[in-house]
């Protein structure tokens, strides 16, 4: 595993708001990682100083896989981590584990792709529009898909794809691009017993851990998935693979990850929860500031064998401002990583909200909930009155600028209703049922398997 120390004393600045702030009164931490470009945030509150200015002793580790991360954060071996943002909803709603699990700090928004291999973008090629000079018209449709895998199936062939964890946003966002285009992806059916989210399914989404996306691919296991980066960048740079479409353009800034840590950790140690998430706000704001401009420098550090440990330039790809589809076709996605504006390190209860819907959408919540649970499960995992105190501090000690905040006065955690998504449909997060009951595919009102 890899292994980070941080030194345990205050800066004579932070010492000076120490008491107003409240000392850590757990100082010696050790936070969970993957090897994915999201995890910057922590690599930079390392890097630059801030865990130490907040007087924490911090230790990082990278994780093998994320039920590994997420049990590491349950037995206490792990004080917090870099978490899917499903992973604490799941959690505390009991499904694959049961554990209180709250975030008060979401780490980013977009950062992933779904990349299908040569052979099927051969096949799928046909079917897409192109622009004057000859390149494919951006986003691509799981529709050009569509006649790919009911020629798979005609031949009896399982069409097989891979996503990270059955309740990451990547299983999320495949299914919600493949079900966009008349795809069925499957439902899960714990009530029977069944986790392969497979009931019904035209194609076949099984677990692969992110690092491992490429070689798979390339083995022929699986024929297309769905991951952070830099594992779509990398198929382009093996000339293995070719990323179809970004999940900013399934869901435009969509949130991604959260920093997990268990209820009764907040609980135990509130001053520590705010200085660990004042120096996570600190390190987001860093790697967005004067647009993007430390990307670079971030790229160098998260190129490290001790964090993501991918080649420089496969990481860049991405994190600068740039994607790259198929090989030689690179083209300006600024928003590809957002770790600060937009307000993407606040943990709003509408984003948690729209994984709950997802979970019920294909059968992992089994029956129907009314609204208000949908809200009061958001309420009891996401935590912005925690961030809210981190935020405030910091903007009392002009650390950070309060116009690059919610409006903490009047902010209910709620999102407006959003229509960014690849089939247009509108996400109200107060509406909960209404929404699920919205989709041609997927588990209605009254479903159950």
């Amino acid at each position: 595993m890899a292994t980070l120390v941080v030194g345990s004393f205050f800066s004579l600045h932070s010492s000076v708001n120490a008491e107003q702030l409240g000392w850590p009164e757990k100082e010696e931490l050790t936070f969970g990682f993957i090897k994915l470009t999201d995890m910057a945030p922590i690599a930079i509150a390392y890097e630059n100083g801030y865990f130490e200015d907040e007087g924490l002793y911090v230790t990082i580790e990278a994780q093998a896989n994320w039920k590994v991360l997420l049990d590491g954060v349950i037995d206490g071996r792990l004080d917090g981590a870099h978490m899917l943002a499903g992973q604490p909803i799941a959690a505390t709603m009991g499904f694959g584990t049961k554990a209180h699990i709250i975030t008060p700090f979401s780490m980013d928004l977009n950062g992933n792709g779904i990349t299908v291999s040569n052979a099927v973008w051969e096949e799928m090629k046909p079917n897409i529009p192109k622009m004057a000079d000859g390149r494919p018209v951006h986003p691509i449709k799981a529709d050009a898909l569509k006649p790919v895998v009911e020629k798979y199936k005609a031949d009896g062939k399982p069409f097989n794809m891979g996503m990270v964890f059955p309740v990451s946003t990547h299983n999320y966002e495949l299914r919600y691009w493949l079900a966009a285009g008349g795809i069925h992806p499957g439902y899960y059916a714990p009530h029977k017993g069944d986790s392969s989210g497979k009931i019904d399914a035209d194609a076949l989404l099984s677990v692969t851990p992110p690092p491992q996306m490429p070689a798979t691919l390339e083995a022929g296991t699986i024929y297309g998935y769905c991951v952070g980066e830099p594992w779509n960048q990398q198929a382009v740079f093996k000339d293995i693979g070719v990323p179809v479409i970004t999940d900013y353009e399934i869901w435009k800034n969509n949130p991604e990850k959260v920093f997990g840590i268990t209820a009764e950790f907040a609980e135990k140690y509130p001053n520590t929860t705010i200085r660990l998430t004042r120096a996570l706000i600190r390190a987001a704001q860093w790697l967005d500031e004067n647009n993007n401009a430390n990307r670079p420098a971030a790229v160098k550090i998260l190129s490290q064998s001790n964090y993501v440990g991918a080649d420089y330039d496969v990481i860049a790809n991405s994190m600068t401002g740039t994607f790259e589809y198929e090989k030689g076709d690179k083209r300006e996605v600024p928003d590809f990583n957002v770790f600060f504006r937009y307000n993407a390190t606040y943990p709003y209860y509408s984003d948690a909200i729209w994984y709950l819907t997802q979970m019920r959408r294909w059968g992992q919540i089994a029956e129907d909930k009314p609204d208000s649970w949908y809200v009061d499960m958001a309420k009891s995992v996401y935590r912005p009155d925690i961030y809210q105190k981190a935020a405030e501090s910091l903007i009392a000690e002009k650390k950070v600028k309060a116009a690059d905040f919610p409006n903490f006065a009047t902010e209910t955690g709620f999102k407006p209703p959003q229509s960014d998504f690849i089939d247009s449909v509108e996400f109200d997060g107060s509406k909960p049922n209404a929404y699920i009951n919205s989709f041609p595919i997927g588990l209605k009102k009254g479903d159950l398997l």
